[in-house]
C-alpha cells in the first residue's frame, strides 16, 4: 500500500483501497503465503540493522568513556546513538534496497518477476546501476532510525540508572 503512493502521483489507480482489500487481494492472487512475500529479505534486514545499533552502540560507549571524550551521562549516551544510527543505517540500507524491490516485483507473473531471490536482486541491482545503488535513501533512512536510536538508548539508560544496574 505505501508503493501505491507513487501510482496514485503518476494518475494511476492505487492498487488497494485499505487493509482489508489488500489482503483479500493478495490471498486470492498469491494464497495466503502470499502475505509472507518478503520475509526472508525483511529478516535479513533486521539481522544487519540490530546487528548494527547493538554492538555499535556499546564500542562507541566504551570508547567514549575509555577516552575521556564524556562520562557515563547524556552526552556519551548521545553521541554513542549517533553512531549506532549510523552503523545500523550503514549495515542496513542495502538491505532494504533488495528488500523493497523484492517486494515491489509482481508475484505471479513471471515475465514481471525480475529477481529470483535476494542474491540474484543484489547481483541485478549492482551490476545494472553499480554498488552505490545498494545505499539509495541512506539519509531518509537515517533520519528514521537516527532519531530513534537516541530515544531508545538514552531511555534505556536512564531506566538502568535508575534501576541501579551498573554501566559495563
Amino acid at each position: 500500500m505505501q508503493a501505491d503512493g507513487r501510482m496514485v502521483s503518476q494518475g494511476l489507480q492505487p492498487r488497494y483501497s485499505g487493509l482489508f482489500d489488500a489482503l483479500n487481494k493478495i490471498i486470492r492472487a498469491e494464497g495466503f503465503l502470499g502475505l509472507w512475500k518478503g520475509v526472508s529479505a525483511n529478516v535479513q534486514r533486521a539481522f544487519l540493522v540490530n546487528m548494527g545499533e547493538l554492538a555499535c552502540y556499546d564500542h562507541a560507549k566504551r570508547f567514549i568513556i575509555q577516552n575521556q571524550i564524556c562520562n557515563d551521562n547524556i552526552y556519551a549516551h548521545t553521541l554513542s546513538s549517533i553512531m549506532s544510527g549510523l552503523a545500523a543505517t550503514a549495515l542496513s540500507c542495502p538491505a532494504d534496497v533488495l528488500k523493497t524491490r523484492m517486494m515491489n516485483q509482481a508475484a505471479g507473473e513471471e515475465n514481471k518477476i525480475k529477481y529470483r531471490n535476494s542474491y540474484d536482486c543484489l547481483v541485478k541491482t549492482v551490476r545494472i546501476e553499480g554498488l552505490r545503488a545498494l545505499w539509495k535513501g541512506f539519509f531518509p533512512t537515517w533520519a528514521r532510525l537516527g532519531p530513534w536510536q537516541f530515544v531508545f538508548w538514552v531511555s534505556y539508560e536512564k531506566f538502568r540508572q535508575i534501576a541501579g544496574l551498573q554501566s559495563f
